[in-house]
């Protein structure tokens, strides 16, 4: 399911969605496919402790994961993370939606383009995702391989000044 120009993508916190609709959202094998560090099963539990996790984030540092909806539907997570001193972008769709990536992401860089705390933004990819001409696209540079929580990613890297 694509989406029109007109479409309208919203940012709104986590618990503002459903705990079955994450639920639903992380548990799909299609979702887990290019995530090396989603090694469990989703259930009331784990939607518990994730949403607490990334609202942690919003508290300690004034920025976090959105829900993204379009048009008003739930459609996958992503934003912000602070990682030590660095600012890494995540972005999680929901298998229907996925190809519209490039929009939301645009939106995400966007926002953090306006916000003077985000000097650059990194990516995390873990090697199986093959198809990475967006973020050469965007302008972002690969920095190195990395091990992040016993699993392998390319890291890269976006200016944002």
């Amino acid at each position: 399911m694509g989406i029109s120009p007109k479409s309208e993508i919203t940012f709104v916190r986590l618990p503002e969605i459903s705990p079955d609709e994450l639920t639903t959202h992380m548990s799909d094998p299609r979702v887990a496919e290019h995530m090396p560090l989603l090694t469990f099963q989703w259930d009331q539990e784990a939607v518990s402790r994730f949403v607490a996790a990334k609202e942690e984030c919003w508290r300690r540092d004034g920025l976090g994961h959105w829900a993204i909806l379009c048009n008003g539907d739930y459609v996958g997570w992503g934003g912000f993370q602070k990682e030590g001193d660095e600012w890494d972008y995540g972005l999680v769709l929901k298998p229907d939606r996925f190809g519209i990536g490039a929009r939301i992401s645009k939106k995400a860089i966007d926002f953090a383009v306006t916000d003077e705390r985000i000097p650059f933004v990194t990516f995390l990819l873990p090697p199986s995702r093959k198809n990475l001409g967006a973020l050469k696209r965007i302008g972002a540079i690969f920095v190195s391989e990395i091990d992040y929580e016993g699993a392998k990613f390319l890291k890269f890297r976006l200016d944002t000044l």
